[in-house]
């Protein structure tokens, strides 16, 4: 059985799997989960667990034939994404009244419990949810202090609002603990009006309502914390003036046109604007103090812990991706202040800007070396009415949201000027490489045109539309495949699915060259170094032909080794996958924890001093692309048979040394820059078009010396002839 041959049955053998599961996939993991406990387990008392039902799903539980209450998976029912990025999964007991029974960690990512904390003391903190009654909690009768973990607080914070707001959603959708489902609205329905565009100052907005503060003294903090009942809280009360301040807190919503125009300026809120997706709102926080509103935690894991976004059973935090540092607030009268950060909300959140929310602030305090005690203070904000327009509700909204269109196209619909652009650029790459025999010919273009293309590949591509693709989207999609495929996620990226589809179209005809060699932006940003080396004239390193066809392997072995690992735990597949700098060179432009940066500067040093070193012989994602470039229908480099016996020009002046001693290029390796078509048709640099070019000045020389004669003949006879006469 032949290469390609292997590659057809693989891929036939992929598509069946893929027709075999993908009917059978279901949105919920709750099946799963229940499969793999005893009822006992996670309903004490109970002796089985009935028929899942419901959407979102829920499972009844019974005793003895009669119902006694339901088990839930809380990611059903909120966003549980937690440090490491990756939902939380919990599996909890609720009885008829509305009583948590238990609760239970089945599943989750979190590094800093898989590898220093150990899980017994985050899944001790669980005890405390048994017997909480809901009933108590919504009405604001029962309090409840979350035992946070030194070390852990995001994860243990988002277990806590993983399991209240889960819980409120599930007694308010089945009638327990006395409560109700929320009501839809039947007067008028408010919303951001927007068409006011008016410029106030910093005065006007905090007077209106629309910038709204929390300030809190020395002095507030240390009474507040004498009232919690443990005495080393007043032991480490804060020192100084009592009337220093401790925490200072703006909030705005700035996705409000108003609003965010007066605070952000109208260049940034033009930029928030392109930034915004459908369903999203933004909200800015600024302040001082001792004490900061955003820590420094998110920089180690990427969730801001110290505060939160609360509306209604809906609790929001923030990571990285969804933050940006401003300068300063744009207002006229504005004060200066020691952070000014600017916030999206997350679409799958459905946070409203138009209803009331409030922002909850964690503050913690050392009571030990390793001990802390936790208190929260609000601020309420509530959009001034001038900004809202109030409307009936269209009876009609329930079947309209049931026939809307799927939220990837409304995606589709946002990004269209950056798809247009990407289009334009890949419709210039295909031109470059239908007419390279034109383009060629023409060496100092050929350089130009290749230096300006990998310099909008990295800016625009890379740093503007962060269309940075990654051996990670392999993993999915094969994930995908043998656990139940959806176009939908991934469509919900356009600009990384049209990139997806012009490299699957290129493989058939280039193999792996277009993108890895113009589309990459971490490929482009090492080749622009080294151009920049090499006009400083930095000496380049050739790496001994019996060294370089051995360490090439070595991306190969590192994408074989994170598709066995994807295959057991794709979350851990992925933590592995920062072997690829791209997320901190392109995605995060190194801004990033050091570690990251490090790394990422070490994997582009090398390439000073040989060229695409990253590309050569570590990157993964080429590694993936070379094997199914094997299957290519044209070959597009041409050859001659001098190629490699005895000429070497071209394997010596390949950027990637694709060229093997032999002469035959290794399309697994070649980069398609071109490089070596150009020597090709040049006929002072290629020793077959040096001969030819030799031979037709020999013979033109030849022609002329006759036609020279002849005219010196032709002039002797004329002259006789005039003589004579």
């Amino acid at each position: 059985m032949n290469y390609r041959s292997f590659l057809r049955i693989l891929f036939f053998l992929l598509l069946s799997q893929y027709l075999l599961v993908s009917t059978a996939h279901a949105d919920s993991e709750l099946p799963r989960f229940l499969e793999a406990v005893d009822v006992q387990e996670i309903y004490p008392g109970a002796d089985k667990i009935g028929s899942i039902e419901g959407d979102p799903a829920i499972a009844p539980v019974f005793k003895q034939g009669e119902q006694v209450g339901y088990v839930f998976l809380t990611s059903d029912y909120v966003n549980t994404t937690g440090y490491s990025g990756k939902p939380i999964h919990q599996l909890v007991s609720i009885n008829n009244d509305g009583v948590i029974q238990k609760a239970l960690l089945v599943e989750h990512h979190e590094p800093i419990v898989l590898i220093g904390i150990p899980e017994s003391r985050i899944t001790a903190i669980l005890e405390d949810y048994e017997g909480m009654d809901v009933g108590k909690l919504v009405a604001g009768t029962l309090d409840h202090d979350v035992d946070i973990v030194t070390g852990a607080t995001v994860t243990v914070m988002v277990m806590d609002d993983n399991i209240l707001h889960s819980a409120i959603k599930v007694a308010r959708n089945y009638g327990l603990a006395g409560l109700k489902p929320e009501q839809k609205e039947t007067g008028p329905v408010a919303s951001i009006n927007p068409d006011i565009n008016n410029v106030e100052d910093w005065t006007s907005l905090v007077r209106e309502g629309s910038v709204r503060r929390l300030k809190l003294t020395v002095r507030q903090i240390n009474n507040a914390y004498d009232q919690v009942d443990d005495f080393r809280a007043t032991d480490f009360a804060e020192q100084g003036d009592p009337d220093d301040v401790f925490v200072e807190v703006y909030a705005a919503v700035v996705s409000i046109p108003s609003i965010g125009r007066s605070l952000l300026g109208e260049s940034e809120y033009k930029n928030l604007l392109k930034k915004l997706q459908p369903g999203e709102a933004a909200i800015l926080l600024a302040g001082g103090g001792r004490f900061s509103f955003k820590g420094s935690g998110y920089v180690r894991g990427g969730i801001f812990d110290r505060f939160q976004v609360i509306q209604g059973d809906t609790a929001i935090r923030f990571h990285d991706r969804d933050h940006k540092r401003l300068r300063h607030i744009a207002a006229a009268g504005a004060p200066e202040f020691k952070n000014v950060d600017l916030f999206r909300t997350p679409a799958n959140m459905n946070f409203n800007p138009a209803e009331p929310w409030k922002l909850e602030l964690l503050v913690g305090r050392d009571v030990g070396p390793t001990e802390k005690l936790f208190l929260t203070f609000d601020l309420n904000y509530k959009t001034p009415s001038k900004y809202l327009i109030f409307t009936e509700p269209d009876t009609s909204d329930a079947e309209a949201k049931e026939k809307a269109e799927p939220f990837w196209k409304k995606m589709w619909q946002l990004k269209v000027p950056e798809i247009a652009v990407l289009g334009i650029a890949l419709l210039v790459l295909t031109l470059i490489f239908f007419f390279q025999d034109w383009l060629v010919k023409r060496p100092v273009l050929t350089s130009r045109v290749r230096t300006v293309y990998l310099i909008f590949t990295l800016v625009v591509i890379g740093w503007y539309f962060n269309a940075q693709l990654s051996v990670v989207n392999i993993l999915a999609m094969f994930n995908a495949l043998v656990s139940g495929f959806d176009w939908g996620y991934f469509l919900m990226e356009p600009l990384i699915f049209i990139l997806w589809g012009s490299v699957a179209a290129a493989l058939l005809f280039w193999g792996r060259g277009p993108y890895c060699g113009w589309l990459c932006p971490f490929g482009a940003l090492q080749e622009l170094i080294n151009k920049v080396a090499k006009s400083f004239k930095i000496k380049q390193v050739v790496v001994p032909w019996f060294i370089h066809e051995r360490v090439w392997t070595f991306k190969y072995l590192i994408f074989l080794a994170l598709f066995g690992v994807s295959l057991y735990s794709l979350g851990l597949a992925e933590q592995l996958a920062e072997v690829e700098p791209f997320k901190t060179a392109i995605i995060l432009k190194f801004v990033r924890d050091w570690p990251y940066v490090l790394f990422a500067i070490a994997m582009l040093i090398p390439g000073i001093f040989i060229e695409r070193f990253y590309c050569r012989y570590l990157c993964p994602m080429g590694a993936a692309l070379a094997i199914p470039g094997k299957l290519r229908m044209f070959s597009w480099l041409k050859r001659y048979k001098e190629c490699g016996s005895p000429c070497q020009r071209c394997a010596n002046e390949c950027m990637v040394q694709a060229i093997h001693p032999e002469g035959n290029i290794n399309v697994n390796e070649c980069l398609y820059c071109l490089h070596c078509q150009v020597v090709y048709v040049d006929d002072h640099a290629c020793p077959v078009m040096i001969q030819k070019r030799l031979k037709k000045e020999r013979h033109t020389v030849r022609k002329n010396a006759v036609n020279k004669h002849a005219s010196t003949i032709a002039m002797t006879i004329e002259k006789n002839k005039s003589e004579a006469e």
